[in-house]
């Protein structure tokens, strides 16, 4: 029963993945929303859904180790797994410019999360003012990059591009989008169900399952779409996708999170788990800064690391 739970959840947000972010993106379109917001929004949103109702659901559920988990868990896996991975099929440049302004948000979400996580709980101000910063970020962005710019425009419309919109116009986005929103719900609850159940029949805290289990379960869509623009050769957006949902991870998962419901941090996240995230985050973007591209045998390094930081996780390595 708790591995039907665990893959079920598994398959539904798969299936939330793909029918919500191109039902989204439909519905946008038809709403002659710009490809620039709907990079900017709409895609991160959409791809960082699991990760927002899974977290939500699991403070709900009185299971904070797994919601906070979840948060770090995947920006760690987004580095180390999703580029190491998507760095397998096509070496990953990116423009300096979208580094120095996403990527530097997305340090200070780092900084912010590793100051929270220290400070042994995450109240509902802080999760309001993570919102608040998230907003004037989208915003101060969308303006600068509508007037001109410094090129990043083109990585978030080419972000947008990247997803087709469903068939059936009209009808046919809809449909996705209803399709997707009640697979995410679905696959939510049976995601932190059999997390928890696992925990429990294995004696591994919820904090590691959260880490690991759920975290690249809800990591799934960043995981498709950054492989299926490696494969196409649009680099720039795979880079841009991840760097977006560690983005929006911080500041809008764990800030939604937080208005709803204050969150108690587990003592386990004050270890290596956070400091991981942290060096992940560093150590990118001076890589990126310098022009120099993510190779393949860097990519392996990376997968290499993600595998390490697993087995530490479970065996204590």
């Amino acid at each position: 029963m708790i591995t039907f739970c665990l893959i079920s959840g598994l398959i539904l947000l798969f299936v939330d993945g793909v029918a919500l972010v191109r039902g989204a993106v439909g519905t946008a379109r038809l709403l002659a929303v710009s490809p620039l917001l709907i990079g900017l929004t709409v895609v991160a949103m959409a791809t960082s859904a699991p990760e927002l109702v899974v977290s939500l659901q699991a403070a709900l559920n009185e299971r904070p180790a797994i919601a906070i988990g979840n948060v770090i868990g995947s920006n760690i896996a987004n580095i180390l797994l999703i580029l190491g991975a998507a760095s397998l099929i096509a070496t990953l440049p990116c423009r300096r410019a979208l580094v120095y302004r996403d990527g530097s948000m997305m340090l200070l979400g780092s900084f912010l999360l590793l100051g929270l996580v220290y400070s042994g709980s995450i109240q509902r101000w802080h999760g309001i003012g993570l919102l608040l910063v998230l907003a004037a970020f989208i915003i101060v962005t969308f303006l600068k990059e509508r007037r001109g710019g410094n090129g990043g425009a083109q990585v978030h419309e080419s972000e947008a591009d990247e997803v087709p919109s469903p068939p059936g116009g009209t009808l046919g986005a809809a449909i996705a989008l209803l399709v997707g929103i009640a697979a995410l719900v679905g696959g939510a609850e049976l995601l932190v169900y059999g997390a928890t159940e696992t925990a429990r029949a294995f004696g591994v805290s919820e904090a590691v399952i959260g880490l690991s289990l759920v975290a690249v379960g809800t990591s799934l869509p960043e995981l498709a779409s950054c492989g299926v623009a490696a494969w196409r050769g649009h680099t720039d957006v795979a880079l841009g996708n991840v760097i977006g949902s560690n983005i929006f991870n911080v500041f809008a998962i764990l800030g939604a999170t937080a208005t709803t419901i204050p969150v108690p941090i587990d003592t386990h996240f004050t270890g290596l788990d956070i400091w991981v995230m942290l060096v992940a985050s560093v150590l990118l973007l001076p890589l990126m800064m310098s022009g120099a591209k993510l190779s393949r045998l860097e990519g392996s390094l990376f997968l290499t690391c993600y595998a390490g930081y697993i087995g530490w996780l479970y065996y204590g390595l």
